[in-house]
């Protein structure tokens, strides 16, 4: 830290942050934009940056009903990979990896990316094959990939019970070296400002409440802040997908479920990496403040509630106990849940609508946060363009109707079904 950051930092410290300017505007809603982003999260922020840097596009407001960050961008367990199995995945995600990689001096914003590895437990030895067959299609693609036997998960994790006499025998595992995790609202932060350097009206608590469209396509959505004119919209709204897409007349092949998770007290540092137990449905890491960071299933009901049963909360601590037994005295600090818009083969849909000017970005399961980078990468190119990117052109929303799904059959979206 350079001398007169830290000179700046105690200064603003000392008189509570008078004289902090705002990291972005807060500007009025204009009565029309070439382009209108529905959803200020991770994804529909991304969307507006790379718009305006990567193809010139400045008169655009991003929406948002709430505060930044405050769905699901703010609301999961920020792992970041690119392990899938499929082309029309592992591509996309590890262009997203790479972005990962070189964001924080992108945005100049300290994402607090960490590559820390993401490990895929097997508890068989037909599971370990199957993650061998993964693992081999990843280094294909280019992606990096190593086959663990249980000695080396021992040795990776000492912290982890790897003895034969445990409930779920360890028999290896699947690692991506480069995968770890970042800091959730400091994604939304950067692109946010960043965004905003760039022209781009980012607009809170202004909730989308109807869009207007005649034959020809959109003509503009109505807000709680009036109408706003535009003739391309962009749907970034996670599990309120198919919610936003009916004020088009859009019925989606999506699904919305609570997806919950938790933090337990910090500790001091003990786990240095992501662990996913596939046997029983578990992924856990610690956080920078030492907080253990876990999740698992959705609940099996429909819900737009950003809360889940306490059903789940249970499983999930059994299941973090059965691999780590010494954390059974730790308490649970809180948790939260997000919802999951779930497509039926488990991927998402990036692109175009059966309505001219409508464009989608949702159905992201399990997966959203760490599709952030490429998410937007490849959407502002579908709204600049009017057509897919090559990284999205599988990801389409008429691939249900041709039946070109895009299944991994757990390999990548659901890493504990196998």
């Amino acid at each position: 830290m350079s001398k007169y950051s830290l000179t700046s930092l105690i200064r603003h410290g000392l008189t509570g942050h008078r004289g902090w300017k705002p990291a972005w505007r807060h500007p009025e809603p204009k009565a029309e934009y070439d382009a209108v982003i529905v959803g200020g999260g991770g994804h529909g922020l991304a969307t507006a940056y790379y718009l305006a840097k990567n193809h010139g596009t400045t008169n655009i407001a991003v929406l948002e009903k709430g505060w930044l960050g405050g769905g699901n961008t703010g609301r999961n367990t920020t792992i970041v990979r690119s392990n899938y199995l499929l082309d029309g995945n592992a591509k996309f995600y590890e262009h997203g990896m790479k972005l990962w990689e070189g964001l924080s001096q992108d945005l100049n914003y300290n994402v607090m990316f960490s590559q820390r590895g993401v490990l895929n437990l097997a508890h068989s030895k037909g599971q370990l094959e199957t993650f061998r067959r993964r693992g081999n299609a990843m280094r294909l693609n280019g992606i990096d990939a190593e086959i663990l036997n249980r000695d080396d998960v021992a040795k990776f994790v000492p912290a982890m019970d790897t003895s034969p006499n445990t409930r779920f025998p360890i028999e290896g595992g699947l690692l991506q070296p480069r995968g770890g995790s970042a800091r959730h609202d400091a994604v939304a932060w950067g692109y946010a400002r960043s965004a905003d350097q760039r022209g781009v009206d980012i607009i809170q608590n202004c909730e989308v409440t109807g869009i207007r469209r005649d034959q020809n396509g959109v003509l503009g959505v109505e807000t709680s802040r009036g109408y706003i004119a535009t003739k391309k919209i962009g749907l970034a709204v996670a599990g309120h997908s198919s919610q936003l897409a009916a004020m088009a007349d859009v019925r989606l092949p999506i699904e919305s479920h609570v997806l919950q998770a938790m933090v337990s007290e910090p500790v001091k540092p003990v786990l240095d990496t992501v662990v996913t137990f596939g046997a029983a449905h578990l992924y856990v890491s610690q956080s920078d403040k030492g907080e253990l960071v876990m999740g698992g299933d959705i609940d099996g009901y429909n819900s737009f509630a950003q809360r889940g049963s306490l059903a789940v909360i249970e499983h999930v601590t059994t299941c973090l106990v059965a691999l780590f037994p010494q954390f059974s005295r730790l308490r649970i600090l809180r948790t939260w849940g997000g919802i999951m818009d779930m497509t039926t083969d488990g991927s998402p849909i990036i692109g175009t609508t059966p309505v001219p000017g409508l464009f989608l970005n949702g159905g992201w399961c399990y997966g959203g946060f760490k599709a952030t980078p490429a998410s937007g990468w490849v959407f502002a190119h579908t709204l600049a363009t009017g057509q897919p990117h090559a990284l999205n052109a599988e990801l389409s929303l008429d691939r249900f109707h041709t039946g070109r799904v895009l299944d991994e059959k757990g390999a990548g979206p659901y890493p504990w079904l196998h």
